[in-house]
């Protein structure tokens, strides 16, 4: 395995996570760590998360396919941190309520506002399909096998030899292995992420705001 010192940095990386927080179900949910590999079906609905700055611990990240309940498969980046913490979180999604005469509603939650203290996360995995941001990296390898990620948010992932699950998706065939990359630690800024599910160990939110607002769009969906 390849070892990268130093920082790197990769301005508006596409494919780098950022953490968020899946609707009120995230608020204070605390997994054992056997659970943490039990997969769900995601609803199929995209979710925005926007946060000035993240700081993560033993980064890893693998593609994947997420599965609705109807089995409609959306293929995404798994990204993963030991640790996170997050400065002016914000989460939006839209729900159209059309049918019952109210149009859409977006439901927003924010976080963390208060710089002393932001959120806090452990062995949080997100799968994502679009973010952008400044960031800089840590030890980075790129190209690794999804087989021998590190760190302990990815641990019961992958059996061996290869990733079979990950959030809310199908992961990898047993026996199958995949591109991948890893870095002993992440920063980045200004983010700006979009995303289909998230699973965490435990995620503590402070200054939670949760409110409905009428309609989408800029002044109620996070960006």
């Amino acid at each position: 395995m390849s070892q990268t010192y130093g920082k790197t940095r990769w301005k508006r990386f596409a494919l780098v996570m950022v953490p968020s927080v899946a609707a009120t179900a995230m608020v204070g949910v605390s997994i054992a760590n056997s659970a943490l590999a039990a997969s769900f079906s995601i609803s199929g609905q995209q979710f925005k998360v926007t946060t000035t700055h993240l700081e993560g611990t033993n980064f890893s990240q693998f593609g994947t396919v997420d599965i609705e309940a109807s089995g409609k498969p959306h293929p995404v980046a798994v990204s993963a941190f030991d640790k996170a913490t997050l400065s002016n979180l914000c989460q939006s999604v839209v729900t159209d309520l059309s049918a019952f005469g109210l149009g859409k509603i977006t439901l927003r939650l924010e976080a963390g506002t208060d710089p002393a203290k932001p959120v806090e996360a452990e062995k949080l995995l997100i799968d994502l399909e679009e973010l952008k941001a400044d960031a800089t990296f840590k030890e980075l390898n790129i190209g690794q096998d999804a087989s021998t990620l590190p760190g302990e948010a990815t641990q019961g992932w992958h059996p061996h030899p290869g990733v079979t699950k990950a959030g809310g998706g199908a992961g990898l065939p047993t026996g199958m292995t995949g591109f991948a990359q890893s870095a002993k630690s992440a920063s980045l800024d200004d983010v700006k992420q979009t995303a289909r599910a998230t699973s965490a160990g435990s995620f503590k939110l402070s200054n939670l705001n949760l409110s409905l607002k009428n309609g989408d769009g800029k002044g109620n969906e996070c960006y």
